[in-house]
Order: structure tokens, then sequence, then C-alpha cells
């Protein structure tokens, strides 16, 4: 019987319009590529409504050098794209990228503090800047410090930018772009009729497309599967406190407070294996708010707003998995937890090999989902 449906065509489907998809989409589409951008809707676990809004460098790579250049790499990118979005769209992302902080409350998490980074920046050569501080040299740069915090690791690299505007932003970019945006469009299934050039990937029996991209989040694993792609994700919780608008006493991104750009205050972020749970839970959140309160007492006088969970999206090793199928080429999965410090990476450099426009970035080669089925590999956990 023939079917009454009639497809889509497009150059490429990228299935997923969190943070990922969406990058991608904009950097396919700017590539001249005519692209059909499939969105779940809220029924998903959208990792993009739950981030910290970090684009985070230090730290980063520690156990897996090829991780801390892609995670610089992007870094040094975020100012070209936050520039574009601005001019296509209007839409200011508030990118600033002053250096960030990470505190530390004893002088052994110092000592291992500084040994990582330090481990990453031999690996590098020195091309990885950071300096360790005592506590009165962190008062100099952030005066409102509590007195538990002993010291502090600073990179001149890092930054934060706000990721609802950012999600907003390439949006819109992407409509202006000609980008297809597909709302409430489930993926369920992917099947690949033909080879060589004549391949066609089918999704959800409607859209069709020559190349096919999974960036679907924790939905990534399952629709791997069907393209012979080994993408063992599994979600990890992330709890967040928001607290009241205040003036302005934080200049400076750290790994677990934040001023944003509007002057509310985010504390975080926990990391927790509960399955598909991302619900909050008082002690979890209680810790939070103690960790925050001894590095900035001021807060100890504001109001929380609002606190929510998240999932996020973790391989067995903490990094990202980028692969193209070997048994259907022309099918890629992106998948990663740092959807806003690698928005650039993946507009800019990973985009364009998805296109066929460029070859693959050579520091993603490690980060084939095969590493997993390896039983010699021994994975050193992200940061």
């Amino acid at each position: 019987m023939r079917s009454n449906v009639s497809m889509e065509n497009s150059d490429l489907i990228v299935i997923g319009g969190g943070l990922v998809g969406s990058a991608l989409a904009y950097g396919a589409a700017r590539q001249g590529a005519k692209v059909t951008l499939l969105d779940e809707g809220d029924q998903a676990f959208r990792a993009s409504r739950g981030n910290f809004g970090l684009v985070w460098v230090q730290g980063k790579g520690y156990g897996m050098t090829p991780y801390a250049r892609w995670t610089r790499s992007s870094a040094s990118l975020w100012p070209t794209l936050a520039g574009l979005l601005q001019e296509e769209t209007g839409v200011d992302v508030h990118l600033q990228q002053p250096g960030g902080f990470c505190f530390c409350f004893s002088d052994a998490e110092l000592e291992e503090r500084r040994s990582k980074m330090q481990a990453i920046q031999d690996e590098l050569q020195g091309d990885y800047p950071f300096q360790m501080m005592t506590s009165l040299e962190v008062v100099d740069r952030v005066p409102a410090i509590g007195r538990d915090v002993v010291g502090a690791s600073y990179t001149p690299m890092d930054g934060h930018t706000n990721p609802l505007k950012l999600l907003r932003a390439l949006h819109a970019a992407n409509l202006k772009h000609g980008v297809n945006y597909v709302s409430g469009q489930a993926a369920r299934e992917i099947t690949c009729q033909g080879d060589g050039g004549e391949r066609r990937f089918t999704v959800a029996g409607r859209f069709q497309a020559p190349r096919v991209v999974l960036a679907a989040g924790l939905g990534n694993r399952d629709l791997a599967e069907q393209l012979g792609i080994h993408a063992p994700v599994v979600p990890n919780r992330g709890q967040v406190l928001v607290g009241e608008r205040t003036a302005r006493f934080l200049d400076y991104p750290t790994l677990n407070v934040r001023q944003t750009d509007e002057g509310t205050i985010q504390l975080g972020d926990s990391m927790e294996e509960v399955g598909f749970n991302d619900n909050v839970t008082t002690d979890v959140l209680a810790n939070i708010a103690q960790r925050g309160v001894r590095t900035f007492p001021v807060l100890s006088s504001l109001r929380l707003v609002r606190a929510w969970g998240a999932l996020r999206v973790m391989s067995p090793d903490g990094f990202p998995i980028y692969q193209e199928s070997v048994k259907y080429p022309g099918a890629f999965v992106t998948t990663c937890h740092s959807g806003v410090t690698l928005a650039a990476a993946h507009a800019f450099r990973v985009a364009p090999w998805i296109t066929g426009s460029a070859v693959k970035p050579a520091e993603i080669e490690v980060f084939a989902g095969d590493r997993f089925m390896n039983p010699n590999y021994q994975p050193s956990h992200a940061h």
C-alpha cells in the first residue's frame, strides 16, 4: 500500500532542538545547507533549560588532554558567536569572559586543585594559563569573599553567558537562515535507503535527507543504535538555587556561584546519579546553599526565589561523543554535557564537518563512542 504522507526533503536533519542541536543547525545553515530541525518539545528532558550558563575552561581535560584543547578552542570562538547572533537577531546573549574562579576551603583542597591544573598545563606544554591565589590575593579581585575561603584557582579563559537568551538567539537566527524548525516532533525511528551518494535517511516517516545528526541528549542512546553508533549516555541530575536580584557584588563567574546579567544569583550545582528523576531534594539544596554562604556571606540575607533540578547528558567518562556511523555514512551523533561552553565549536567546527564542507576537527578524533567498547579503555572522568 502506498503511503499518503508527503516527504519533506532537506540537506540535513538535526534531531534535537536544545542548545546542541540549535548550534549545529545554525552552523550548517550558515554553510548554505537546507536544514530541518526537529524539536520534541517540553515533554523531553531538556538539559538546555537547566544549565548554569558557564563558558568554562579551567579544570576541563584532566585525564583527557584533547578535551582541554577542544574546550579552549570553543571558548576562543565564543565572541564571534555572540557577535554574529546579536548582529543577525538583535539578541544580546550577555557574554562576559573576565576569567573565572574555583574557590577552595582547605589547604588540602587547594593543593589538589593546583596539582590538577598543573597536570593539564604540563600536558599542553604551558598553553593553559592559570594562577593559584591565596585568600588575600582573592580578596583583591573579589572583595565579597568569605573568611572560610583559603584560596582559589583562577584562569583568564573562563566566562559566562545568559543561556536562555542564547537559546532564543539561536532559534531566531535559525529561522532567519531558513531552517525548517518543527516543534513537538518526536523522532523514534530512523530508516536508511540506498547507499553511497544515493543514501537517504527518513525520520518519523516524514522527513528525508542525505545526512542526519543526533543531538537529542538522553534520546541519543536509543537513536544511535538504529544507526550503528554506540552512544551509552545516561542522566546525571544537577540542582540549582536562584536568589533574588541584588546589587552587583560578583564580577567573575565561579564554579559554584554566579551573578547573572540581570542581577540574580545562581548557586549550584550537584552531580547525582538518580536515573530519570529531575526533582529537587532539600538535603542537596541545603548543601548548595551552605557552600554558597560560606563563599559569599552576603548571600545569607538574600531570599531564594526558586530551585530546579535538570538532567545532564553524561557518557561513562563524562567526555563528549562525536562520531559518524561506519555502517551508515552521513549519520552522526553529537552528545555532551557542556552545551553552552561548546556551542561555538558546534556551530563553527562540528557543523561544517557534518555538512561535508570541512574535515573532522582533529581534537575530537578520540571522542568516538566506540572507545567504550574497548575493554582496555580506562576512563578518567571529566571535571
